[in-house]
């Protein structure tokens, strides 16, 4: 089988790291064609460098990472160090990157790339706030056509949301981008918190991770000893849930995953609701189905697939 040509669009964030390493470990499955950093989580001069410094724990340096846009398209740019500590990357000790960063901007390359493939051949890949994807698309429009799909990490619908009551943090940051992108046309599969808030790495499978006694394993449980604290505290759950890997874990697996076709639509008016999915998840309207919204996954399957892949790093 050939492999799945992607770009990966992220702003790490702990869980980024691992959707990431996860890709990188996949070649048979996924041909990572470059990295594209956004601002979100931590801002873009931190994500550029958190991006370099996962690539460099897999031993691929000849990765390319571009950075992208420095802010949403509208608004005032909102992180999250009360969740990934402020670099982004807390809980591991590792070395500052010394691969570079490839010239160019981040939104050129995606433009670039999905021109010089031919159509449905290039699937994107966002883990953070869509302003680069959205950027894209406003600047070539031309390619909405050219993307095979986009599989993101953004919103929510029964979960509602996890940075104000009915936004998803992803979402939320960059509303406008996120409108864009819905409203582009470009076959859309959505991993929001409904499904991602299954994906918990309790003590077991944290375990897991940390016996592979590798660099990789290691770094991975000590992300998630960080990270899950947060998690752990608001919604006292087991454990974090591992948001960004699951849009990795489908483009490998997608058997994993359980949703429907249906119509969302972002809300930008409201300040109340500002960033929220409004998912027509039971058809009741007359709107057109533009996203599949996944609502499920098998989460051992989910983590026994992230076990095997990060070992072989």
């Amino acid at each position: 089988m050939t492999p799945r040509k992607i770009i990966i669009d992220t702003d790490p964030g702990q869980d980024d790291a691992v959707a990431i390493l996860v890709a990188l470990a996949s070649p048979e499955e996924l041909d990572v064609l470059g990295i594209t950093c956004v601002a979100g989580n931590v801002p873009l001069d931190l994500t550029s460098r958190n991006a370099r410094i996962v690539c460099e724990l897999a031993g691929k340096r000849d990765v390319k990472v571009f950075a992208g846009c420095d802010r949403p398209l509208g608004r005032e740019l909102v992180t999250a160090e009360h969740v990934h500590g402020k670099t982004g990357l807390d809980g591991p000790d590792l070395p500052e990157p010394t691969m570079p960063m490839a010239e160019g901007h981040a939104v050129d390359f995606i433009i670039d790339t999905l021109r010089d493939n031919a159509p449905g051949t290039v699937t994107l890949c966002p883990l953070g706030p869509l302003t680069n994807i959205a950027t894209a698309l406003q600047k070539a429009p031309d390619i909405a056509d050219r993307i095979a799909k986009i599989v993101l990490m953004g919103g929510g619908y029964f979960e509602g949301g996890n940075i104000t009551p009915t936004a998803e943090f992803n979402i939320y940051v960059d509303p406008q981008a996120a409108d864009i992108v819905f409203k582009s046309g470009a076959p859309i599969v959505v991993m929001p918190l409904d499904v991602t808030h299954k994906a918990l790495v309790t003590k077991a499978r944290n375990d897991a991770f940390r016996a592979l006694g590798t660099p990789v394993g290691i770094a991975v449980a000590e992300m998630t000893d960080f990270f899950e604290r947060f998690d752990k505290e608001k919604y006292g759950s087991d454990g974090a849930p591992l948001h960004d890997p699951c849009v990795t874990a489908y483009l490998i697996n997608p058997d994993l995953f359980k949703g429907r076709h249906i119509n969302v639509e972002i809300e930008t008016e409201s300040e109340l609701t500002m960033g929220m999915t409004v998912a027509d998840w039971w058809g009741v309207t007359d709107r057109a189905p533009n996203a599949t919204f996944m609502g499920d996954l098998d989460s051992d399957g989910f983590f026994a697939l992230l076990t095997e892949r990060l070992a072989r790093l």
